[in-house]
């Protein structure tokens, strides 16, 4: 008898769960869309001096007033202000595991290649993000208020967000420009909770010790399966399939692995 061809078909039935891939827009035309802002690693009791705030806001001039964003603005004097907002978001499968993309639209007016007051105000400015099951919130530590996440410090990326730039314009910027920023070259991953739920968390590390005041005009959030873990013990050598035996056969047959 000629060789025996066996195909082998998995089904996975997805019938009564929430649906895997979402995509979530949030253009805050209407408000803050569910999102918070906050700051950290500055002392306690320094929120006046460090001149923190964050508001629905229209956009600044030459942008059109007509549009709003998410404003969030601070006077960083302790060489590391971490000015932050987030948002969670549901509707995931429970214990299931994603890969996020986030991407945003943020107005801002900071040159590259410039000098500034400790750093760049345009490079020393860094972005990042994450998403992850616990909210993230800041904690009092030795009298100053740190994150409960992994996010490590300006330039470095953290366990939990990821590096995915900085607030530089170009060489010559003046005025507020809309700038585009996303991990799409290196989605983070998640696990979604109990509930269904992650946070989202967008923040800058700032080095420079200066006012930095930013717009965030629009943010898309992306989940899609995570459908590859890689193998802790390694990538096979190669493959091989066994001869089935016995050959001919009636009604079952054998493969060696």
């Amino acid at each position: 008898m000629k060789n025996v061809w066996i195909f082998l078909i998995v089904m996975l039935s997805l019938s009564g769960i929430r649906s895997e891939a979402q995509t979530h827009v949030f253009p805050f035309e209407d408000g803050n869309e569910g999102w918070i802002g906050d700051f950290a690693d500055y002392p306690v009791g320094d929120s006046l001096f460090y001149e923190l705030a964050w508001a629905h806001a229209p956009l600044p001039w030459p942008l059109s007033s007509a549009d709003s964003a998410l404003m969030i603005s601070g006077n960083n004097h302790s060489d590391d202000l971490f000015m932050f907002i987030k948002r969670k978001i549901g509707g995931l499968i429970p214990h299931h595991t994603y890969r996020v993309t986030i991407s945003m639209d943020i107005a801002s007016r900071y040159p590259t290649n410039a000098a500034g007051v400790g750093g760049a105000p345009g490079e020393g400015v860094v972005l990042k993000a994450g998403a992850m099951a616990r909210e993230p919130v800041r904690v009092v530590v030795s009298g100053d208020y740190r994150m409960n996440i992994d996010k490590s410090n300006q330039m470095q990326p953290g366990a939990d967000m990821d590096t995915i730039g900085h607030v530089g314009v170009t060489d010559t910027t003046t005025v507020y420009t809309i700038i585009h920023r996303s991990n799409l070259s290196h989605p983070c991953t998640v696990t979604a909770d109990a509930a269904g739920e992650v946070w989202i968390c967008i923040g800058t590390d700032s080095g420079f010790e200066a006012t930095s005041t930013l717009y965030f005009d629009r943010i898309t959030v992306a989940f899609s399966p995570a459908t590859h873990v890689e193998d802790p013990r390694g990538k096979p050598q190669e493959h091989r399939l066994g001869q089935n035996y016995p050959n001919p056969f009636n009604p079952a047959t054998m493969i060696p692995i």
